[in-house]
């Protein structure tokens, strides 16, 4: 675990950042020394690590993985924090008409975007079959899921680590910090403000590692980008095969680049950005401009913006 200090004995700016959920996570906050920022460098990512013990469909052992193994043949009781995630993924499936659906893993699963691997037509209209959020049952009173159909399964890449960069300011304001900044991968929640100054995001071009499409000053807020460059291969056709798959299709959504929301909460915001990117810069737009506290900066695949209209207005 990397920790970047500066002088202990005075309040001053922290940084620290290592690896989780299978991505980088960075922590920038204004402590009053060295001691308790590195002591909540360590209370965050154990919330970071929390998380992936939890709801990672690569471990066996995660709570998740108990759920894609057995909510078919009866209802499985859950903890209260995947309980929460599955229940806000619901909502978010529910607002964007399904454009958003975590059992999209159904055929998710058969990509290996590390071998270059996808699967063919046959094994797409099979698992298309089992995508339907709707099949996930949710069980207020006794906290449990259950699948109505046999194969379904759950991925939760595209809002447990919101999730997880939500809990962890949790521990930031806790503790009475004012100003900090926590990101994974694309999902970041900012505290205050640089004191005195906005902090300044930039949206990455999706096409140039090094370059930003647009930098933005923020404050106080979540952000989160969804990019059809994070994961990916070019297959033998000359196409892009990436992570962001459509419900409807089993095949990578082709008409955005790079969706980035920012709203109030990491893991809405994380959420938000999948079921935009799915939708398109149209439709997507229109849902946004119907949420109160919520914009986004859209590329489309001919690498034009497209802003929400609080954006656009300045509000």
């Amino acid at each position: 675990m990397a920790m970047l200090a500066s002088n202990p004995a005075r309040a001053e700016w922290f940084r620290f950042s290592d690896s989780a959920m299978t991505t980088p996570v960075n922590l920038e906050l204004w402590a009053d020394d060295r001691a308790q920022a590195e002591a909540l460098w360590r209370r965050v990512f154990a919330e970071f690590t929390r998380v992936d013990e939890v709801m990672s469909r690569y471990r066996e052992d995660s709570e998740l993985s108990r759920v894609n193994r057995n909510a078919a043949g009866e209802p499985v009781p859950v903890s209260e924090p995947l309980f929460t995630v599955l229940r806000k993924a619901r909502d978010i499936s529910e607002l964007s008409d399904g454009a958003f659906d975590i059992s999209f893993a159904s055929v998710g699963y058969l990509y290996d975007f590390r071998e270059g691997r996808q699967p063919d037509d046959e094994a797409v209209k099979e698992g298309l079959a089992r995508i339907n959020f709707r099949d996930i049952l949710l069980d207020e009173d006794a906290r449990t899921v259950t699948f109505r159909k046999p194969g379904l399964r759950l991925d939760l890449g595209g809002i447990a680590k919101g999730y997880a960069v939500d809990q962890g300011m949790r521990v930031l304001t806790g503790a009475g910090i004012e100003h900090a900044r926590l990101s994974a991968g694309g999902d970041m929640r900012l505290l205050g403000d640089r004191r005195g100054r906005p902090w300044m995001v930039g949206v990455r071009n999706p096409r140039q590692k090094d370059r930003q499409a647009v930098v933005m000053p923020l404050t106080d807020t979540a952000i989160s980008t969804s990019g059809d460059y994070e994961r990916f291969f070019i297959d033998d056709k000359g196409q892009r095969v990436h992570h962001i798959l459509s419900p409807s299709t089993g095949r990578p959504v082709g008409a955005v680049q790079s969706v980035t929301i920012i709203g109030d909460e990491a893991m809405t915001t994380d959420a938000l950005s999948t079921a935009v990117f799915v939708l398109g810069a149209k439709d997507g737009l229109a849902l946004i401009n119907d949420l109160e506290g919520v914009d986004a900066v859209i590329i489309d695949e001919d690498r034009r913006m497209h802003y929400s209209q609080g954006l656009m207005s300045g509000e």
